[in-house]
Parts: structure tokens; C-alpha cells; sequence
């Protein structure tokens, strides 16, 4: 039998010994209780008139804590994890400082801030007849004050985990701010929401200092479960010790069930079972207003698009009602920033648009008829495929049942209607990218945005969904803008080819002439090409990447050009060739690929940049060409496509 061996690694001396020390110090005390506690007058310690009432007490001022907190607690928590505003550093410091000041303190304060002789204490009590000191509503003030911080923290924590492309997804579906926070914020935070109510739970119900000070220790008024325990530690121990046994396990209790989720809550656990339902009803908007829901426009509704841009992204786009257009570029030259600015979510650029007659610059994003679909489909993890892609209908005021079944037949077109329950977890990388297409396609839009849509599926299925895509397409009214990096998609969906780099556009044609004249190298390379830009000299054309080229029609000297070669005009010979090539490399193989039923050879050379040859299995085994192997590359003059920059 094969032995395994198990190596650990031994942790320093010097770190263990304290650490035991720390672990003996926290626990000594607990201990303390389980062996002074008396088991035998457990029962009747627990029940005693008294204890029941505090108890009480306790449990009514700690929920009460809780609800406040929800109400004021969420909104500053959301603030503070997705606001920029001056002064946020002082407000969160605000928020902690409850946790670090002693409680006494806290109550001082609250005294001073509310009490009858404090800043507001006068004004609630001669306006609205409110006095908090020594009264039940002021052990809930002070518990709220103390306990209140744990919500925030731990709420701000998870919303600052969950990705933005989530809410600015459903705002392109036509959602307002506030059916976003219902309906997408707070389903994919409830398990941040629900461990740091619980923390704040568990902190009210053991508030002692602030509560005494501020509110007083009155039976049945305000003596509390802790204050009870202050009391009974001078008449009756014994008791004071089940008592705090009591509590003991109340707050480990809470700290077993959060299992950690406190700090460490994201937003991908809301992908776990027990979430909530698929399609969670949210009050119904009036009409559309400066912040309501903007009618699904009709699928007849054909929009031309306009649109200036300004900041990073520097152009002018103007297209005809029906036209797809494919934006490409390298990585960083602003295609997805350009996206974001037409739907209104970036301060990178700034996009004046018109979409037929309507001006939708001013417009927010769930009012501008722009759906997008981002790079990683965004959809929402806690919603079925079904509502997730009746989620913008719905939006836009349709009844369920209308929404669901138009929902369904989106799905059914992209061939995922069997997958309308399942939830975006269970669903694999091209299906939920399938189901993120029928939820923009299905909201009707002016102007549909799609950021890399395919780039998630297998060969065969990309090539159905773009003919499903194709189709939907040529009868859309509005204007489509695709970014992709993928030639086959630019070719047959687009009618033009934006090409952009660092915000600028290159070029902008229909395919067939990007593909015969690419002015940009990254396309050159995307459509399969060698690209090398240089300046005309007296001796051929002085590649930027360093060599020479030697072109059949040169231009006059200083002129910049883009030298476009195709993989199979290049020749790949073992030893120098003879003969015609004006262009003749020595270079070595850096990879071989199969592409098809031909092989593509990298070459590298100390003269000329990296060239991309196309030729057969067969010619590659009779030169016995490997990775390593020295050879020769020659290109004619007559095979160099020039195009001006």
C-alpha cells in the first residue's frame, strides 16, 4: 500500500504560547459561570416575577432597537457604500464611535442631546409631549444608540461586495432607483442584512451602560435584563449568575448561527437556496415622472441614433434606425466606457443623445430605453431565468402574468425556455449569457447595448445564437452597438465597424472594407492579418517594431502607412530562398497552432517583427517544422496591402 505522508507546518513557540494565553483568558471567565451557576435553582432563578418582567423588557427594547435600526441603519449604510460625498470619512467615524465610547458616556451624551434639559430633549417634550429619560422609549434610544453601529458595518460591507453591474443592469431595464434597492440591492444583501440585524439584536438585548445612565433603572420601565443582573449580584447572587448564564447563551447562540458572516458576507452567498421568491412585488409607480417608469416603447418604433461624446471617448455617432454596429479595439480604448456613457453610468465621458426625436441626455438610465447587456450577463442571482428575464417588462408596468409569458417565449427563442426556474447558479457560463440576451431583448429597447454577448459560449452554440440574434436584429428599429473581439461577430451581425483606440475612433465602415483596408493594427491582427505600421523612406517602408519592408507602390518619404500581409502570402522555406521575394527574413519558430484544416506558424525575428504564416499539415511535415526549428520567411512586395494612416 502506498504510504502518504502529511506535512505540517509547526507553528513557532514564541506565537503559540501566548495565543494559548489569550484563548485561557476569554474562556476562564465563561467557565467561571458554568461552574458557579446552580443547576438545581436554574429553573426557578429564571422564572421568578422579576426576571420574566426584565426579560420582557429586554426582548420589546432590543426589537424595538433592531427596527429603528433597519429604518435609519440600511439607508446611512447604503450611503456610505456607494455615495462620494464630502465629509463621509466623519460620518463613518460617527458610526463607530458608539462602539468605542464607554457606554456611560454614551448615556451622558444622550442625556445632554435629548434629555429634559438637553439640546432637543425641551423641543420634543413642549411640541410633541415626549420625554425619554426614565421612560421604556429611552432604553430604546439608548440601545439603538449603542447596538446600531453593527447593522452599518456589517450592511455597508456586503453592499460594498456586490458588484454595481447588478443594479446598473436593472436601471437599463427600465428599473427606478427605488425598485432597484427592493427588488435587486436588498434580496442579493439579506444575508449581510439579516447577520448584522442580529448582531444588533444581540448588542440591545445586553445594553447596560448607556441605559442606566440615560433611561434609568425603573422595574418595569426600563430595568432590563442586564440591569437586573446588577441588582441581583447585591441581594442574590446564585440568581445574578443564572441570569447571566442566560445571556451567555443568548449571544453565542447569535454568534454560532452568523458561522462568520459577519465581515465576510458577499454577495454571491445570495446564490444559495433559501433565497427570496423569483418575482418580489414592489409598490406600483404612478406615471412616468423625473423618476418613474418610462413606458416600454413599441416594438414598430424605429429611432435613429445621435450622439456626441465627450471626456475619454472623443466622437460623434450618428446611425439610421435598424443598424448594428460592432465596436472594436484593443483592450483600454474605451469600447465598454463608451457603452456606459450612452446609458448615463460613467464619469469618464459624457454622451448628448438622441434616440428619433427624444433628447435622453438628461434622462437617468431607467429612463432612456437603453438595455445593456455588461460582459458577465449580471444576472440577478437571486431570481429565477424566468423573472429575470421578465424582470424589465415588469418594470415597466406589465401584469405578471403578461411579463412572464412574454418572458418565456425570449427563452424560448434562445433555446433556454427548459431552464425558465433554474436559478443563475445552476445555470452553466452560455446558458446564463443566453438568458442575460433575452432580458434586454425583451424590454423593448431604443437602444440595445451588448458588451462581448457570446463571449461565454462554445463554437456551436454561438453560432445559433447569433443567428437568433441575427434575426432579432433585422427587425429591431432602434440601433444595436456590439463590442466584441470577435471577428465572425463583427462580420455578420454588424452593418458597420467602429473601430476605436485610447477613446478615438480609426475607422468606421461597413465590415467588407474594414476587412480590406484595416487602419488599425489590433483589427488587422483580429481579422487574422500581419500588421505593421512604419514611415516611408528612400529605402522601402521603416517599420515602427524595427526592419524593413519593401512594398510594390511606395509613397513619398515621411508618409505613415499600415503594411497588411496575409498569413498565406507568406512563404516558409528551411534554408534562404532565391528568386523573386523582395522581403526575406531569417527568423525562428515560436508556436505552431491549428486553425482548421491549416496550421499557423508564429515566427520571431531579430529583423523584422513577429510574422504569422498559414500553410498546410503537409507542407509543415515535409519541412519538418517544429517549435525551435530555424527558418527562413519571404514575402513579395506585390502581396503588401498598404493602408494610409
Amino acid at each position: 500500500m502506498r504510504r502518504i505522508r502529511i506535512h505540517r507546518t509547526g507553528a513557532p513557540a514564541a506565537l503559540v504560547l501566548p495565543a494559548l494565553l489569550a484563548v485561557a483568558f476569554l474562556l476562564l471567565p465563561l467557565v467561571g459561570i458554568l461552574a458557579r451557576t446552580s443547576w438545581n435553582a436554574l429553573g426557578t432563578d429564571l422564572t421568578s416575577p422579576d426576571v420574566v418582567e426584565a426579560l420582557r423588557l429586554s426582548l420589546l427594547v432590543s426589537f424595538w432597537a433592531v427596527g429603528l435600526s433597519l429604518l435609519v441603519g440600511v439607508p446611512l449604510a447604503w450611503l456610505l457604500a456607494r455615495v462620494r460625498f464630502p465629509g463621509k470619512t466623519l460620518v463613518r467615524s460617527l458610526v463607530l464611535l458608539p462602539m468605542v465610547l464607554p457606554p456611560t458616556v454614551g448615556g451622558v451624551a444622550l442625556l445632554l442631546g435629548f434629555g429634559r434639559r438637553g439640546l432637543l430633549g425641551p423641543w420634543l417634550e413642549n411640541t410633541f409631549g415626549i420625554t425619554l429619560p426614565f421612560h421604556t422609549s429611552g432604553a430604546v434610544v439608548a440601545a439603538t444608540f449603542v447596538a446600531m453601529p453593527f447593522l452599518i458595518i456589517s450592511l455597508e460591507g456586503t453592499l460594498a461586495g456586490l458588484r454595481p453591474a447588478y443594479e446598473e443592469t436593472a436601471a437599463s431595464l427600465g428599473a427606478s432607483p427605488l425598485r432597484v434597492f427592493l427588488t435587486v440591492t436588498l434580496p442579493m444583501v439579506a444575508p449581510g442584512l439579516a447577520a448584522g440585524a442580529a448582531l444588533t439584536w444581540a448588542r440591545a438585548l445586553g445594553e447596560f451602560g448607556a441605559t442606566i445612565t440615560f433611561a434609568g433603572n425603573l422595574p418595569g420601565t426600563t430595568q432590563t435584563l442586564p440591569l437586573q443582573v446588577y441588582l441581583l449580584l447585591q441581594d442574590s447572587p446564585e440568581a445574578a449568575t443564572s441570569v447571566s448564564l442566560l445571556l451567555l447563551v443568548i449571544a453565542m447562540a447569535v454568534l454560532i448561527a452568523l458561522r462568520g458572516r459577519w465581515t465576510g458576507t458577499t454577495a454571491d452567498r445570495s446564490a444559495r437556496p433559501g433565497r427570496p421568491p423569483d418575482d418580489p412585488e414592489v409598490p406600483r409607480t404612478g406615471p412616468a415622472g423625473p423618476d418613474g417608469p418610462a413606458a416600454p416603447p413599441a416594438p414598430q418604433e424605429r429611432r435613429r441614433l445621435h450622439a456626441d461624446v465627450t471626456g475619454f471617448n472623443q466622437l460623434t455617432l450618428d446611425a439610421e434606425p435598424g443598424t448594428t454596429i460592432a465596436v472594436v479595439g484593443p483592450n483600454g480604448a474605451g469600447k465598454t466606457t463608451l457603452l456606459r456613457a450612452l446609458l448615463g453610468l460613467t464619469p469618464r465621458a459624457h454622451a448628448e443623445l438622441r434616440l428619433g426625436d427624444l433628447d435622453v441626455t438628461s434622462l437617468p438610465p431607467h429612463r432612456r430605453g437603453v438595455a445593456w447587456v455588461p460582459q458577465n450577463g449580471a444576472l440577478f442571482p437571486h431570481l429565477g431565468a424566468l423573472a429575470n428575464t421578465a424582470y424589465g417588462l415588469r418594470a415597466h408596468g406589465l401584469r405578471r402574468g403578461e411579463a412572464r409569458r412574454a418572458a418565456q417565449q425570449w427563452l424560448d427563442r434562445l433555446g433556454v425556455g427548459h431552464l425558465a426556474h433554474r436559478k443563475p447558479h445552476q445555470l452553466s457560463g452560455g446558458q446564463a449569457q443566453r438568458v442575460a440576451l433575452a432580458r434586454a431583448l425583451a424590454a423593448r429597447p431604443r437602444l440595445l447595448l451588448l458588451d462581448e454577448p457570446l463571449a461565454a459560449l462554445d463554437q456551436t452554440t454561438r453560432a445559433q445564437v447569433r443567428h437568433t440574434l441575427r434575426t432579432h436584429l433585422d427587425g429591431f428599429g432602434g440601433v444595436c452597438l456590439i463590442v466584441t473581439h470577435d471577428p465572425v461577430e463583427a462580420l455578420s451581425l454588424a452593418d458597420r465597424v467602429l473601430v476605436l483606440d485610447e477613446g478615438r475612433v480609426l475607422q468606421d465602415a461597413p465590415p467588407a472594407e474594414v476587412t480590406r483596408h484595416p487602419r488599425s493594427p489590433w483589427v488587422a491582427r483580429m481579422l487574422g492579418r500581419n500588421a505593421w505600421p512604419g514611415t516611408f523612406g528612400p529605402d522601402g517602408l521603416r517599420l515602427t517594431a524595427g526592419g524593413r519592408l519593401v512594398v510594390a507602390e511606395p509613397s513619398a518619404d515621411g508618409t505613415k502607412a499600415l503594411a497588411v500581409i496575409a498569413p498565406e502570402a507568406v512563404s516558409v522555406h528551411r534554408d534562404r530562398p532565391g528568386g523573386s521575394p523582395r522581403n526575406v527574413w531569417p527568423g525562428t519558430i515560436r508556436e505552431i497552432t491549428a486553425l482548421g484544416s491549416r496550421l499557423r506558424v508564429l515566427v520571431t525575428s531579430d529583423e523584422a517583427p513577429d510574422l504569422v504564416a498559414e500553410i498546410t499539415p503537409g507542407a509543415a511535415a515535409e519541412l519538418g517544422l517544429a517549435e525551435g526549428v530555424s527558418v527562413w520567411t519571404s514575402v513579395k512586395a506585390t502581396e503588401v496591402t498598404l493602408v494610409a494612416l
